[in-house]
């Protein structure tokens, strides 16, 4: 598993690239959070365009991410979710509380 992080106005861009399990969801939810209150923003985008894999520890990672950005006056977004994904993540309900756009342009501008 690795992970990119960007920046583009308030928001926290992260990309993943591999297996979100609980081999590493400890390690890139210490790098996520320490990239999002060291830069003081207020949203979080997860791109999971090459995630090819999460398991539960993934769910908490999102979990823990949206608990982040809501006590902080922001919005989590998903972006560029796979079928595969996508259905993980309505089983576990997180998309009732979680936007998921097809991409980064389609998140709306006035946040």
């Amino acid at each position: 598993m690795r992970i990119s992080l960007d920046t583009r106005d308030k928001m926290l861009i992260v990309n993943f690239n591999g297996e979100l399990d609980h081999h590493y969801s400890e390690e890139v939810r210490k790098e996520i959070d320490k990239a999002y209150f060291e830069r003081r923003l207020v949203h979080i985008v997860l791109d999971l365009k090459r995630l090819n894999f999460m398991d539960s520890s993934g769910i908490g990672l999102i979990m823990g991410r949206y608990k982040n950005v809501s006590d902080n006056g922001g919005k989590l977004f998903l972006i560029n979710v796979s079928p595969r994904v996508e259905k993980i993540l309505k089983m576990s309900g997180i998309l009732k509380i979680v936007q998921m756009y097809n991409s980064l342009e389609d998140i709306p501008v006035n946040l």
